[in-house]
């Protein structure tokens, strides 16, 4: 298979053709290779044996792609639950690399790779790069965090094996970051949406004009962003900004991304098998309706995942996508299950705060949304800065837009939220992920 991509498509690598596979070919190796996993488990994973013969499964009921719905769900507490190796399925001798999370809310989740694996995932963070066009001798300063975190390793490996330039800057130090992409000449940035436009305004302070520089291609993941946020970091750089999807449970970067047409994310599915269930029920729903993503591993060894539950609220997209890509999409995520408040009996996420600030042109991308409760009320206040080019020289003029902001926000959620204008600059910044919502409540 051979496909003649021009310079607007990027260039074609092979490695890129089991993107264009025809569906029936990949559904034949999406059952041979859930065949594979589901008896691999079986056999070797105590927690994946005991759920399915709960469940009354055995491998031999599982006969294809189809049958993926009768297998058990895991979730993160089932990671936590197994520390550090619970829910290997192979021999130490055989995993060549561990990552963990943070471990913020108890012990951390451990993953292991085999050799294989880190091919696997390798060669996916080479097709999302090729999706957003970056090439072999493009010059990537990697800026998620190294160490147990996915994210630089992670990017850094399929970026090396495509032959980039790779560039481990890591986070943190903006200062610094802003001479290396300047004095080295960096093409491509990879680091959390929230942390680049935080580049953007440390650019103003050091001299540094973000158009002047070499900078294409942005890889943007780790935490979900909007459309406005894009906009926000396009109209100011000359970077075309692209989502990468990954977590640290699966694969880290490279589960999927955006191609050329920004219109939902490709997931690898002959690696890792998308499906969306209803959060509540965790029923298996259509393609095109929302519900919670749920992913199968579908080509790894060490640590093989059943149906697990992301959190992450999205659709698949069962169209063909107009690059010519055959493996399914799943709509941008902006929210989670996980990470919804309930004020007076509406269910709120942070996203939709985010979009109605964006609406509001004197408002920045950075704020903070701070749920306290008083009086056995809950009460939400919505902190943002507005910025630099907004000029207040009186009360009425404050009370004008905080009002302009509250109107926003209410069409958006339903809901009326005190809004607190803060002076530029105010609200921390953050070099990981951005943390939105500060819960004061005693419950």
């Amino acid at each position: 298979m051979t496909h003649n991509w021009n310079d607007k498509n990027g260039a074609f690598h092979p490695i890129s053709a089991m993107d264009f596979l025809p569906r029936e070919e990949l559904r034949r190796i999406q059952s041979q290779r859930l065949k594979e996993l589901v008896k691999l488990a079986y056999e070797n994973v105590p927690l994946h044996r005991s759920r399915m013969n709960e469940l009354g499964v055995t491998p031999s009921d599982i006969r294809g792609i189809d049958d993926i719905s009768k297998l058990p769900f895991t979730q993160k507490s089932d990671l936590r639950d197994t520390y550090p190796y619970g829910l290997f399925a192979v021999d130490m001798g055989e995993v060549i690399r561990l990552h963990a999370s943070s471990g913020t809310t108890g012990k951390p989740i451990v993953v292991g790779y085999t050799e294989d694996d880190m091919e696997v995932w390798e060669t996916s963070v080479m097709r999302c790069l090729l999706m957003f066009g970056v090439q072999r001798g493009d010059l990537l300063q990697n800026c998620f965090g190294y160490g147990l975190f996915t994210g630089g390793m992670g990017l850094h490996g399929g970026a090396q094996r495509l032959g980039c330039t790779v560039i481990p800057a890591s986070g943190g130090n903006t200062e610094r970051q802003l001479m290396i992409m300047r004095d080295f000449g960096s093409t491509a940035v990879s680091c959390t949406p929230s942390y680049f436009i935080h580049m953007i305004e440390e650019a103003k302070k050091y001299d540094v004009d973000m158009k002047s520089l070499p900078l294409k291609f942005g890889i943007f993941g780790a935490e979900p962003w909007s459309e406005h946020m894009r906009e926000y970091i396009e109209a100011n750089t000359n970077v075309r900004a692209f989502d990468i999807y990954g977590l640290s449970e699966i694969a880290g970067p490279g589960v999927g991304g955006e191609c050329l047409e920004h219109n939902g994310i490709h997931i690898f599915e002959d690696n890792f098998y998308p499906e969306i269930v209803d959060p509540e029920t965790g029923e298996p729903l259509p393609d095109g309706e929302e519900g919670e993503l749920v992913i199968t591993t579908l080509a790894k060894r060490a640590m093989p995942i059943l149906r697990y539950r992301t959190h992450d609220i999205t659709s698949i997209m069962s169209e063909k996508c107009a690059c010519g890509r055959t493996v399914r999409r799943i709509r941008r995520i902006g929210r989670r299950s996980d990470d919804m408040f309930i004020i007076r009996g509406v269910n709120v996420f942070p996203s939709q705060i985010e979009v109605a600030l964006m609406r509001v042109e004197e408002c920045t991308p950075h704020y903070h949304i701070i749920l306290e409760r008083e009086k056995d009320l809950d009460t939400v206040t919505v902190e943002v800065e507005v910025n630099d080019d907004c000029y207040i020289d009186s009360i009425a003029q404050m009370d004008a837009l905080r009002k302009k902001i509250q109107t926003s926000i209410s069409n958006i959620t339903g809901i009326r939220m005190t809004v607190k204008i803060v002076e530029p600059n105010s609200i921390p910044r953050s070099e990981g992920k951005a943390k939105r919502v500060i819960d004061k409540r005693k419950i």
